[in-house]
């Protein structure tokens, strides 16, 4: 068995001087990763059994998964240049043949046998209709009989109501576009669900709970507008049309803000080992023609998250993609996680569909926003400010209305959701009690408070700050030992109630205000208040520091200490984790408490210590007593106390 080797040109600088990428490269990885996992397939094509961790559907629902979203990037290269890809038509159109034959000992377990196979058979369907002339035209009647009745078996199934119900509705409409049968009703019920997940701003929840993650791109946004390709001339595309593209050109708005001059994505949310899967929304904006964005820097934005994996190690020296971040991490597996999971990272070379002459091709790369200046914006749906700094790169979220829950449940933390923040230059800290971005309460024993099911406050501006604001009960909770499946949420357990705790964070480019209140000390158990920073590897060059606020004493009596929550183990993106605080020295009272939260590059530790309260003392007209506070930062932006005192009103 020969070994895939890369085939890439040199980078072209002058085409696009921010990663060197052109479509030849892009193509180049996209070759280089299918053949690398084609050498773990069966005789026949149909599964794909590639090494590494089974997930919780066994190694039958891993092999087709490997299959399918494989074959999604296949379609991609297929439909862009159909003249050089006839290799990958032929080999996958052989897996279509045994994969749909029930006689088979390789037939794929079908939709109503397996419940990700539900999931598959979308990215199977979009496929074929990407591909139809090339592949599904050409595939022997008997084949195509067999597909469709394997696709069949989706009519009437049970889909839960998030990002799920795009499967069906894909499926049953590439159905209606062969000759199959498909259920208006299941289309109908599924846009409904799709709608009613809408909360504004190009924004959706996925599900009934407060769950804001990449599946907005690469799910919600996507499905619609590859479905608008699909059958263009069904009456409900072109109701909602005009509809779905706007709601993808506000999002897109909002994503260019989210990404990081190092290429990153936003690290936030659950699944994120589909790594460069974030790019899909910037390619489906392309691809229909629907958005606001500059060529240049739709493509400047897929490019650099593609880039940023490759230099760090998210595709291996097998030609593979690991459940991980950087390179593998075990400690990302979540139950549905298997060794095909990583590859639907395909949705992030949807772009290749795109032929060479496109004009996010041919247009120069354009900077993101953080590289063009320091950045801020309130991206309202899920609760986040946003903070730029073009001097390291770096895009922050002071996040005030995402947790994966309800307000007033009583769950552990969702690491990747439930943190007062998230950036594109840090891994959170995977444990769900963890200081990590963390207002916390620590008992006798060490244990951590949670903070999901929140009261969100809301978010303002002021000047050039971003206030944000949440409220919530501080429980310790113990969890089962076995906690079941893992989707994102956290896990329910025995409840022991804290105090009340409301933080208002202030954020100005790399320094945070974060203001506590607690309320309640006095009828829980006795606890250290923690203000956890930012989590950083200790091998990074960027700065993470947590101090107190000048001009804001601590109540009567408590004194505070500084420290640094360590783990020596291996983390997503290096050996080991720190993360600097800010806390009580002994058990906390109620009133205020203040510190500065800063992150960042070179200046970060100076623009944290230039940041102040200011109190200035006077009288009003009549005489009275007055004293007034102001917050300053280094930069010389101020925030009068009376921009956020509602918010922490006892």
């Amino acid at each position: 068995m020969n070994r895939p080797f890369l085939d890439l040109p040199e980078r072209d600088y002058e085409l696009s001087p921010y990663t060197g990428l052109t479509r030849d490269h892009w193509a180049g990885y996209a070759d280089f990763l299918l053949r690398s996992v084609h050498q773990h397939a069966s005789e026949s094509h149909a599964n794909i059994y590639l090494p590494g961790p089974t997930s919780a559907f066994g190694r039958s629902s891993d092999s087709l998964e490997a299959f399918a979203r494989t074959f999604l990037l296949a379609s991609f290269r297929i439909a862009g240049d159909p003249e050089g890809t006839a290799w990958l038509a032929d080999w996958y159109a052989a897996g279509f043949v045994a994969g749909t034959d029930p006689a088979s000992p390789e037939r794929w377990p079908r939709p109503d046998e397996l419940g990700q196979a539900k999931v598959e058979a979308a990215s199977l369907a979009v496929g074929l209709a990407l591909t139809r002339e090339h592949l599904w035209d050409k595939l022997p009647q008997r084949v195509q009989e067999q597909t469709i009745a394997w696709f069949e078996t989706v009519i009437g199934g049970d889909y839960p109501p998030i990002n799920w119900v795009w499967f069906q509705i894909v499926v049953e409409t590439f159905l209606s576009t062969v000759g199959g049968r498909s259920s208006e009703e299941d289309i109908d019920a599924g846009l409904a669900i799709h709608d009613s997940l809408y909360k504004g701003g190009g924004w959706f929840a996925d599900g009934p709970e407060r769950a804001y993650d990449h599946y907005v791109g690469w799910a919600f946004q996507v499905y619609p507008q590859v479905w608008s390709l699909m059958a263009p001339n069904d009456p409900r595309v072109v109701a909602r049309k005009a509809m779905d593209a706007e709601r993808l050109v506000d999002f897109l708005d909002d994503a260019a803000h989210l990404a990081g001059a190092n290429g990153a994505p936003l690290i936030q949310g659950r699944s994120l080992i589909y790594r460069f899967a974030a790019a899909a929304p910037f390619w489906a904006g392309e691809l229909a023609g629907n958005t606001r964005l500059a060529p240049g820097l739709s493509r400047r934005a897929a490019s650099g998250m593609l880039d940023y994996f490759v230099r760090n190690g998210g595709i291996d020296s097998n030609g593979l993609l690991s459940v991980g971040w950087h390179g593998e991490y075990a400690g990302m597996k979540q139950s549905y996680s298997g060794a095909g999971s990583p590859y639907w990272a395909s949705k992030g070379m949807m772009g290749l569909a795109l032929p060479a002459d496109h004009r996010v091709w041919t247009a120069v790369e354009e900077p993101l926003p953080v590289e063009a200046g320091n950045t801020r914006r309130i991206i309202a749906a899920p609760g986040w400010n946003v903070s730029g700094t073009v001097a390291d790169g770096v895009v922050r979220v002071a996040n005030h209305g995402t947790d994966h829950a309800n307000q007033g449940d009583a769950t552990t933390d969702s690491a990747l959701y439930a943190r007062l923040g998230y950036s594109t230059h840090s891994f959170p800290d995977l444990s769900s009690e963890s200081p990590d971005n963390a207002v916390v309460l620590a008992d006798a024993t060490g244990r951590l408070t949670h903070r999901t099911g929140f009261e969100a406050l809301g978010t303002r501006e002021s000047g050039a700050a971003l206030i944000g604001a949440s409220s919530w009960s501080a429980n310790w909770i113990t969890p089962p030992a076995d906690n079941g499946r893992d989707h994102g949420s956290g896990f329910r357990g025995e409840v022991t109630a804290g105090p009340e705790v409301t933080v208002v964070s202030v954020a100005c480019g790399a320094a945070e205000v974060r203001i506590v209140r607690l309320r309640g000390t006095a009828a829980s158990s006795p606890a250290k208040l923690m203000m956890g920073g930012w989590p950083l590897a200790p091998s990074s060059d960027l700065t993470s520091v947590v101090l107190p606020l000048p001009g804001v004493p601590a109540p009567v009596g408590r004194e505070l200490e500084t420290g640094t929550f360590l783990r020596d183990t291996p983390q997503p993106m290096g050996d080991g984790l720190r993360i600097p605080w800010l806390g009580t020295v002994g058990p906390a009272v109620d009133g205020l408490y203040a510190a500065v939260v800063a992150f960042g590059g070179q200046g970060t530790l100076k623009a944290a210590d230039a940041v102040r309260c200011v109190w200035q003392s006077g009288t009003d007209d009549g005489g009275a007593r007055l004293e007034f506070a102001r917050l300053e930062f280094g930069d010389g932006t101020v925030v009068p106390l009376h921009e956020f005192a509602d918010l922490l009103a006892p």
